[in-house]
């Protein structure tokens, strides 16, 4: 992958107390992997300063756009992918929490197994995680569900921290329709109906979810959107390609 281009691209909101700092912490990041790259910040609609504060950073490396509607990350990432100019894409929260210098870890996965997709999973066996006992008792009821209703073979569908080839992007980003709480799912969906080859690696984060708690609204959301996108997937036929076509 030494010889290809990296987009990075990072949903914002509300980022401008450390956008700064963090993009700083990427550009290091990423110069030590040695790849060609470009950071795609995408400010969804902050009511603060996180556009101004990601401007201030003078590399032509980095492109900052902002729309002034908060449309949630799932929209912000469609948006970013229609800026990338790389052979190969990546998601990364502004926040750090999966830090960048894992991602040797997911371009070794892609060159060794040959993926379109490689997923940092926190339920991989060799991930390193600070994982309360309620999540992962969540997490293991809702991959059961999700293994039920579309028979993937991934054990963690809500990681942000993926890596794809520009060809699995180009086919499945566009066709995505939810904006919040199923994105991560719907897009391994597509990707999985495409036939494209999806690998799970290992990730590194401490302190995941401290002091936050699961609520019931949102996993109403997240249940919601999940049989939407069944719906979508059997009934409606919605990402088939003579459908997206118009019937043609």
């Amino acid at each position: 992958m030494v010889s290809h281009k990296l987009s990075v691209i990072m949903p914002c909101y509300n980022c401008g107390d450390y956008i700064y700092r963090n993009l700083h912490e990427m550009i290091r990041a990423l110069n030590n992997l040695k790849v060609d790259y470009e950071i795609i910040v995408v400010d969804d609609g902050s009511s603060d300063n996180t556009a101004k504060e990601a401007k201030e950073i003078k590399d032509k490396r980095i492109k900052v756009f902002r729309y002034d509607d908060n449309k949630g990350k799932g929209y912000a990432l469609k948006y970013g992918f229609s800026k990338v100019t790389g052979d190969f894409i990546t998601f990364i929260d502004a926040d750090l929490d999966i830090h960048p210098r894992q991602l040797k870890t997911l371009i070794e996965y892609m060159d060794e197994n040959n993926a379109d997709m490689v997923v940092g999973s926190k339920r991989h066996k060799d991930s390193k995680i600070d994982y309360p006992l309620k999540r992962k008792i969540l997490s293991y009821f809702y991959h059961l569900f999700v293994k039920f209703l579309f028979g993937l073979n991934v054990k963690d569908t809500q990681s942000g921290f993926k890596l794809f080839r520009y060809e699995c992007a180009k086919t499945v980003i566009p066709k995505i329709l939810v904006k919040k709480f199923a994105f991560d799912l719907e897009l391994l969906v597509i990707a999985n109906k495409y036939g494209f080859k999806i690998v799970e690696a290992p990730i590194e984060i401490k302190q995941l979810f401290n002091g936050s708690s699961v609520g019931l609204k949102a996993i109403k959301n997240m249940f919601q959107d999940t049989l939407a996108i069944a719906y979508r997937l059997y009934i409606l036929k919605w990402y088939d390609e003579d459908h997206l076509n118009g019937g043609k």
